[in-house]
């Protein structure tokens, strides 16, 4: 049985650990650090530790000048907080000077669940990979995320982290290695490659095992840097296999689809469908109601994998 662990839990252990390892790490967080799991930091490291309030473009603004004075600070608050109403100081105070400020968001996506469509990021990734300067992550699990977050801090410059508020099986182990950059390849496939990022990497990794039992042989693979993307991983999966197909938790329009046809148009053009919300808003209802709704689940992967396939 696998663990059911939200990748924000995962982000909490990970900054208590990386604190002990780095006094000049410092936390930030706009007065959610109960759900954020910043909390965790702050009980042990309370002099490193800031509440700024529900106020997300001081958090940001105070983030940049912490990064100035050779701290590395984490700032954390809803996604939807984060990347809409601090944008602008994001762009001009730490993407545009190149700061290292590392901002991990949490409950981003559909699974955010009975918040409603007001808290539900689909468009972070898409706001945040537009940026200079910005690298842009998406972790699938809990030790994905861990390996994220601490290579997050060795990192020089602006890093953006997506983490969800849900429990998510966990996919790896600790000989899983993560590396800014680069894709990996979970599963080999001559057919048809689906990627993947997020949550939407379990639901891939099932419909593998599905497609398998009808003859057909996918490729699975993780893209959980969403920029800079791993272009060589892509451009292979184009040329050796019959059509690529992008499976994200966000909308189609900016994040992973967009990143991967980008790539792929560019250099090995081939037929492709993005699976992911469909330029809409999201509403109220559980995580797994909504995700069911909005066509994010195995089912509609191995759907359109072998409609991409006739």
């Amino acid at each position: 049985m696998k663990k059911i662990i939200a990748t924000r839990d995962a982000y909490g252990s990970a900054l208590m650990d990386l604190g002990h390892e780095n006094k000049d790490i410092v936390v930030l967080d706009a007065d959610l650090s109960g759900s954020t799991k910043t909390g965790i930091f702050a009980k042990e490291f309370p002099d490193r530790f800031f509440n700024v309030g529900i106020a997300e473009q001081n958090l940001m603004g105070t983030a940049a000048g912490l990064a100035a004075v050779g701290k590395i600070p984490f700032t954390s608050t809803f996604a939807v907080f984060a990347t809409g109403r601090a944008y602008e100081i994001i762009r001009n105070s730490i993407c545009y000077p190149n700061l290292n400020v590392k901002i991990a968001a949490t409950h981003a996506g559909l699974t955010v669940g009975e918040d409603g469509a007001t808290h539900q990021a689909l468009e972070d990734l898409s706001l945040m990979r537009s940026l200079p300067n910005m690298t842009v992550l998406n972790p699938a699990d809990a030790e994905e995320t861990k390996q994220a977050i601490k290579a997050s801090a060795e990192h020089i410059g602006p890093v953006y982290i997506r983490l969800g508020r849900s429990g998510v099986p966990t996919l790896f182990d600790e000989d899983y290695k993560f590396e800014i950059g680069k894709g990996v390849e979970l599963v080999d496939g001559t057919d048809i490659t689906i990627i993947a990022t997020g949550i939407m990497v379990g639901e891939a990794l099932k419909a593998a095992n599905e497609l398998n039992k009808e003859g057909i042989s996918a490729r699975i693979i993780n893209i959980s840097t969403i920029k800079p993307i791993d272009k060589d991983i892509i451009i292979k999966a184009a040329k050796e296999t019959k059509g690529i197909i992008t499976a994200e938790e966000h909308n189609i329009i900016g994040g992973l689809g967009s990143a991967v046809a980008e790539v792929v148009v560019e250099n090995a053009p081939t037929k492709m469908k993005r699976i992911g919300t469909m330029d809409v808003f999201g509403e109220s209802g559980t995580g797994t109601e909504l995700l069911r709704k909005y066509n994010l689940t195995c089912e509609t992967i191995v759907k359109e994998a072998k409609d991409l396939l006739k």
